[in-house]
């Protein structure tokens, strides 16, 4: 099972450009995805990417916004975010994932990590 850590967040200025890592051993091979909590919210799908990198997801909040990549030499994947929000506020996790369509869901075989909290002040 992939183990994912996150890392990256912390508190950041609205229209700011802050970027998470999600680090785990042999995530290379697999979909990797960001989903995020909001304050009294369910946890959403951010973005997905394949394992090759060259097929990515994103919700259409964060589409035009948010890049995510991958660097499969270093086990890890990213969440560029640029232009942020007060309403991106969330703690953000990463996961294996599968994408049948234009979303990504959460494979039930893989873990969650622990989440990095974005804190964006206006």
């Amino acid at each position: 099972q992939v183990q994912p850590v996150e890392s990256g967040g912390g508190l950041a200025q609205a229209g700011g450009s802050p970027r998470l890592s999600c680090a785990a051993s042999d995530l290379s091979i697999y979909t990797m995805g960001w989903f995020r909590r909001a304050p009294g919210k369910e946890r959403e799908f951010v973005a997905g990417i394949n394992w090759s990198g060259d097929s990515t997801f994103y919700a259409n909040s964060v589409k035009g916004r948010f890049t995510i990549l991958r660097d499969n030499a270093k086990n890890t994947v990213y969440l560029q975010m640029n232009s942020l929000k007060t309403e991106d506020t969330a703690v953000y996790y990463c996961t294996v994932v599968y994408c049948p369509g234009l979303v990504c869901l959460p494979s039930s075989r893989h873990n969650w990590g622990q989440g990095t909290q974005v804190t964006v002040s206006s």
